[in-house]
């Protein structure tokens, strides 16, 4: 049947072009910088340091050998001085490893030692980086409430390093700093990066729309929304944060109408009253949306959204909607200091546009639940380095205008999360490797003849080599540093803490529970050591698993009694018998050996108290394991699952393939600098102590580092 209706609704939206979206599509690289720089000699040095996330030395340097022609300016920097290797952090975590960076400590001083820390109450888990204080409820009528909400605060110890330059009067600009949220403020600018949560979650859930019914079996996190069209039209919503003025604070929404006109093969998205209009495989920009809280519009709140239309095929519409990231010019929270720094930013005339204030911006959960391929998670990728870029311009006019001089951190985000996601393409000894995939013809994404997705780690870090000579040619002689928060590795069998402990006699499950079955049992549900209504018996268990690396003693005196169970959960291990089981664990963790080939799956079990300082020491895991190459934790014991298995390959889709959650030894990060590197082994919280040396600022207490350059 012709759709009705729709053809004006194209042309309509075509016609107003001019103050509506039109026919959107991302933002062309603006090609080379041009920087007027301030003459004459600057109050402070300028200091310049390039925070790309997950670099590796050794691929860094394979790829400069393979690919000279694309990594000019990683190569010139390495005959200047060289490719060195940064200790990373234990656990190599990223809010780990950047908390190690920001504070110079290490995580016994900061007090960050996963993405995920325990609650020793429930053994539920929580999140790492900040801290919710109790707000204060009214009850009102009916279900309507008035609620004071508690401060968020950093859960992070030890100055920033930034804060320090600001006591001693040096200017810093810090871009996107991971684990930098709330917001640490300076004497410049500083934005939030990694941990900063959308506006309905602390990652953050993308929706697919979809006429498909069988798809909305699926969800996980992504949100999947089944849809009906009629004459051509949908009538949906688009998820909102929570209403915090209603009981159980339910979701709000936003209305979302989509029109779609098959005839012109496009589709019009009403978005509160603008249009966006799409064809299949076109992304729009970011659209601001507002969600109403009934009662009180004082406390409405916008978020951003971009969308994608995947398909318009006859009864078979998808689109995919982001995250609802927090709107930088009107942030629902603060995503920079100043505050109005984000709107400046996002200001079109100005500034770069909407940006993604989502700390994961690269979208993995999208691609780990099937809402994107991998070539449609690579194409929002590029949409992410893309406003990367254009946002880096903008911070080094802005720097090179300031004629302090002072420091300028800049972030990138695409070499870690596009490599987990992506790693196994170019890895034929991946279990999950794709051949035929592999084979595909990339170089529509890579711009680079005959490349293939088996090229897609190099490409990467090709992708970055612009980036390098775009700052050197901006800032000229001003000190240059390059680094990474850890390097990576592969990731091709899944361990199991939590299993393993069980199997071992060192968790113990109640009466008549058992671990999970088999992953394709359709019987199978998930088993959790949680005290409520989890299947261990914490009367006679001495050890359990909550993080990525991990593994606590049920302790007598710090795990505690959970008062809505009926049985009593207060740990049992004596502290004076805690060392000693301790060593017994990590005996047995360092000497187990994969049966499928004779590996060494745990490389390194770090007792804290060995490799902590003293501060927060008392909150860390007690144990750290660090896996070998090749070996993870698997996400199910990480979240307090106990699995049906102790190893097994990592052949799903819905997790990462390649990683670096493993011992530091295994991935270290990269330093590179246009200034001669002290010989000698150097950590991130050398760079730290480096940091401040260059404006002849003693370290902070608790600094633990050292000089790293000449």
């Amino acid at each position: 049947m012709k759709p009705r209706e729709t053809v004006p609704w194209i042309a309509l939206a075509m016609l107003f072009a001019g103050v509506l979206v039109g026919v959107p599509r991302p933002t062309p690289d603006p090609g080379p910088l041009s920087i007027t720089f301030e003459g004459g000699a600057t109050k402070h040095p300028r200091v310049v340091v390039l925070g790309i996330d997950g670099l590796d030395p050794e691929i860094l340097a394979e790829t400069i050998a393979k690919h000279p022609e694309r990594m000019r300016n990683f190569a010139k920097l390495a005959r200047e001085q060289g490719i060195h290797p940064l200790g990373t952090s234990t656990p190599p975590q990223s809010p780990v490893a950047w908390s190690n960076f920001i504070t110079g400590r290490d995580p016994g001083g900061h007090g960050i030692f996963d993405f995920l820390h325990r609650d020793p109450v429930t053994r539920i888990p929580i999140g790492s980086t900040t801290v919710q204080e109790h707000g204060t409820k009214i009850p009102l009528w009916s279900d309507w409430k008035f609620e004071l909400p508690g401060e968020l605060n950093s859960n992070r110890s030890g100055d920033a390093f930034w804060t320090i330059l600001e006591r001693n009067g040096v200017s810093a600009d810090i871009w996107r700093m991971p684990a930098n949220f709330p917001v640490v403020p300076s004497k410049g600018w500083s934005f939030s990066g990694m941990m900063t949560p959308a506006m309905d979650s602390a990652y953050g859930k993308c929706t697919l729309y979809t006429t498909d019914p069988s798809v909305s079996a699926v969800e996980g996190e992504a949100r999947i929304v089944a849809v009906r069209e009629f004459e051509g039209q949908i009538d949906t919503a688009i998820p909102g944060p929570p209403n915090a003025l209603k009981e159980g604070d339910p979701a709000t929404s936003a209305p979302l109408r989509i029109t779609i006109d098959r005839e012109a093969n496009a589709a019009v998205l009403d978005v509160a009253g603008r249009m966006l209009v799409l064809e299949p495989g076109e992304w729009s920009d970011f659209v601001s949306v507002k969600f109403e809280m009934p009662l009180m519009g004082a406390l409405d709140v916008y978020g951003i959204v971009r969308f994608y239309v995947r398909s318009l095929e006859e009864g078979q519409v998808e689109i995919y909607g982001s995250p609802v990231n927090i709107d930088p010019a009107a942030p629902a929270m603060g995503v920079s200091e100043p505050a109005d720094a984000s709107a400046e930013v996002a200001d079109l005339a100005h500034g770069i546009g909407p940006f993604y204030t989502q700390g994961m911006p690269e979208d993995v959960n999208a691609l780990k639940e099937g809402v994107f391929t991998p070539e449609e998670f690579m194409q929002q990728a590029r949409l992410v380095q893309s406003e990367g870029e254009r946002m880096l311009d903008f911070a080094l006019k802005r720097y090179m205008k300031n004629g302090e001089g002072g420091l300028l951190f800049f972030y990138f985000s695409g070499v870690d999360l596009c490599g987990h996601m992506m790693w196994r393409h170019g890895d034929d000894k991946h279990p999950h490797h794709e051949p035929e995939f592999a084979a595909r013809d990339s170089s529509w994404w890579s711009k680079r003849p005959g490349s293939t997705w088996k090229d897609i780690i190099a490409d990467l870090y090709m992708e970055m080599d612009p980036v390098l000579g775009r700052v050197r040619d901006s800032v000229g002689d001003a000190t240059l540093i390059v680094m990474s928060d850890h390097g990576f590795a592969p990731y091709r069998r899944r361990f199991s803490l939590n299993t393993w402990l069980l199997e071992n006699g060192y968790l113990v499950l109640k009466e008549g529970a058992s671990r999970e079955k088999s992953e394709d049992d359709p019987a199978r549900s998930d088993v959790y050591i949680y005290t409520a209504g989890g299947a261990v018996d914490w009367s006679k268990t001495r050890a359990y698993g909550i993080g990525f690396n991990g593994l606590y003693l049920n302790l007598k005196g710090r795990e505690k009694d959970d008062p809505s169970t009926p049985e009593n959960e207060d740990g049992i291990v004596d502290p004076a018998q805690a060392e000693a089981l301790l060593r017994e664990i990590k005996a047995k963790l360092e000497a187990f050996r994969d049966p499928s080939n004779g590996a060494q799956v745990v490389l390194r079990a770090d007792l804290a108290s060995e490799v902590y300082a003293a501060e927060r020491r008392a909150e860390a895991p007690d144990l750290l394991v660090g896996y070998n190459a090749d070996y993870d934790n698997s996400d199910q014991a990480s979240m307090g699952r106990i699995p049906d298995y102790v190893l097994s390959d990592n052949n799903r889709g819905d997790t990462f393939n390649g990683s670096h959650l493993m011992a530091p030894d295994v991935v270290s990060g990269t330093l590179m600098s246009n200034r001669k590197v002290a010989p000698g082994a150097h950590r991130l919280e050398d760079l730290t102590v480096e940091v401040l040396r260059q404006y002849g600022i003693a370290p902070g207490p608790g600094m633990k580092g050292h000089a790293v350059l000449e």
